[in-house]
């Protein structure tokens, strides 16, 4: 295999693949990226055995061939070579070997042979659509802070997507928990997705996926079966096993009878969330919102530092109410509201509170409260 190729295209290239090598590998062939020659392009791929991807780039082929070298030494030495260089590729499958050529330095790394690499089988693929990526985007980004990180829920460890609604208005969901809050965003249904199975794409995936959508004008298509999901962004091919599991009835958990309705600028409620907040201890998160007409009163009590409160107008007409709720968690919901002002409904200091954007209300969010 003989390979030139532009450092900027490269690097670009192996910073997308070399993310899903793990730094600590008891199979060696995990710890390298599988390079691929042919006439005009080089393709990258590199694999932890649940998550693939591959990338492929304009390069000038002299003779067409593949090896495998160590990813995050490879990556390290394209990071450190002078901007603008043509990089050499050369193997030498008799001896094990990949030359590395740039402008006067010169590298020799050890390689394994292309047959050891393991392939990501992806088998047939039922169901294909397309969206924007800017849209797969939102998805994302709005119910990733909600993933549960609980090993042994291994079920919530991802994003729950599946269609939801009825046929007239039937969306694209995507939904997210860990027990102490719920996050749930709907799209209009794409073409091609109707009757897919609802699938849990793993909490890896999902940031890798989120990492790889650099144009949010591009499109993004999604293949999936009954245990991968593959996801095609221009160059670049992921391809994931899903999560196996059954992930639970979280309509449930959606209160639909709270009757008391909160209005409040998001900026400022997020700001005082903050502010009071620098008090509470890192065990005890907790922030109280003393609710009464028009008036908010948010408060923090460290036995430890001592106390805050902070008081902001907002829309409220119903009975006085005192509630408790993670500051953090508080915290992370209001960032992914996109409006000005936010709604909060909410029933009793013990019962589940719904929030929402007032003017985007095709994203849900319920926090389960804290004793205060």
């Amino acid at each position: 295999m003989k390979v030139t190729v532009e450092r900027a295209q490269l690097l670009k290239s192996l910073g997308h693949v070399h993310r899903v090598v793990e730094r600590r590998n008891t199979i060696p062939i995990l710890g390298n990226v599988l390079l691929r020659a042919e006439s005009t392009q080089l393709s990258l791929k590199a694999t932890d055995l649940d998550l693939e991807v591959t990338e492929t780039l304009a390069a000038e082929s002299a003779t067409g061939g593949s090896t495998t070298v160590p990813a995050h030494m490879f990556y390290d030495i394209v990071r450190k070579l002078p901007d603008g260089s043509q990089i050499s590729l050369e193997a030498d499958g008799d001896r094990s070997v990949l030359a590395i050529r740039a402008g006067r330095s010169r590298f020799t790394l050890q390689t394994l042979p292309e047959s050891d690499f393991p392939d990501l089988a992806a088998g047939d693929m039922a169901h294909a659509f397309s969206l924007a990526a800017s849209d797969m985007k939102r998805l994302i980004d709005r119910t990733q802070f909600a993933i549960s990180t609980e090993e042994t829920r291994y079920y919530l460890n991802g994003i729950y997507l599946h269609t939801a609604g009825s046929d007239k208005a039937a969306t694209l969901r995507a939904v997210a928990t860990d027990g102490h809050r719920l996050a749930q965003v709907d799209l209009p249904l794409p073409a091609g997705a109707a009757g897919m199975p609802g699938v849990i794409v793993p909490r890896k995936t999902v940031g890798e996926v989120q990492r790889l959508i650099e144009d949010n004008e591009a499109e993004v298509t999604i293949e999936l079966s009954q245990g991968k999901i593959r996801f095609n962004l221009g160059h670049v091919v992921l391809t994931s096993k899903l999560i196996d599991g059954t992930f639970p009835d979280y309509g449930r958990v959606i209160p639909q009878n709270n009757d008391k309705e909160l209005l409040v600028d998001k900026a400022d409620f997020a700001a005082a969330v903050d502010r009071v907040s620098t008090i509470s201890s890192e065990r005890g998160r907790a922030v109280k919102l003393a609710l009464s007409s028009g008036k908010l009163v948010l408060s923090v009590t460290n036995p430890d530092s001592g106390s805050a409160t902070e008081e902001l107008e907002v829309e409220y007409a119903s009975d006085p109410l005192d509630i408790g709720f993670n500051s953090r968690y508080l915290l992370d919901i209001a960032a992914q509201i996109e409006g000005e002002v936010a709604t909060l409904r909410l029933a009793d200091p013990g019962s589940p509170t719904l929030i929402q954007d007032r003017d985007h209300k095709n994203a849900l969010y319920v926090l389960m409260p804290m004793r205060v």
